[in-house]
């Protein structure tokens, strides 16, 4: 493989602009020029209460938490996903809000198309098995998309998923099975 990712994303509405964990979105100013703090290693914007509560106030439904059998079948494609692209699936954590996947890649494609494929197939099978949420989408926009520079950080990325609060589904290459689909997955 010639690049590493770690890709985190959050299921619809749990993660919104103006969150105290911290966001990456477009604001204003204190002169009321539009910036964007989204440059690695700087400062981003935290515990907007107003925008917080405009954008829970927006929702097309209630925030989407995934269920044990959801979070299985994600799982499955998951691993199906990373085959078809011929991707090494390395690790995958998959918690009621949020997913995270340590992937290696060949060449270097763009880690937004990588998560979006991830995101993409992991919608196709829960729309096929569960209803389609009011959102219309299982996803927030975007996700975390961090580079691994060599086998250490890897070894880490692998360990941070390993260690997550309230996991649905964790997998590490190596320690598991591949899962097979279970038989009331269509």
């Amino acid at each position: 493989m010639d690049r590493y990712w770690l890709l985190t994303s959050t299921t619809y509405g749990n993660w919104l602009p103006g969150d105290a964990r911290g966001f990456v979105g477009t604001l204003r100013d204190p002169l009321g020029a539009r910036a964007i703090h989204n440059t690695p290693g700087t400062e981003y914007d935290r515990d907007n209460l107003r925008l917080r509560e405009y954008a829970r106030n927006n929702l097309r439904c209630p925030p989407i938490f995934l269920t044990l059998p959801q979070a299985q079948a994600m799982h499955c494609q998951f691993h199906e996903t990373a085959t078809h692209r011929k991707w090494k699936l390395c690790a995958a954590a998959i918690m009621a809000a949020h997913v995270h996947i340590v992937v290696g890649v060949l060449g270097d494609p763009d880690p937004e198309k990588v998560l979006g494929d991830f995101k993409s197939y992991g919608s196709r099978i829960l729309n096929r098995n569960w209803e389609r949420p009011a959102s219309e989408t299982w996803w927030t926009e975007s996700g975390s998309k961090r580079k691994l520079v060599g086998e250490s950080a890897v070894l880490a990325a692998i360990e941070y998923l390993r260690n997550q609060a309230n996991p649905l589904v964790i997998w590490i290459a190596g320690e598991d099975q591949v899962p097979s689909k279970p038989a009331w997955l269509k």
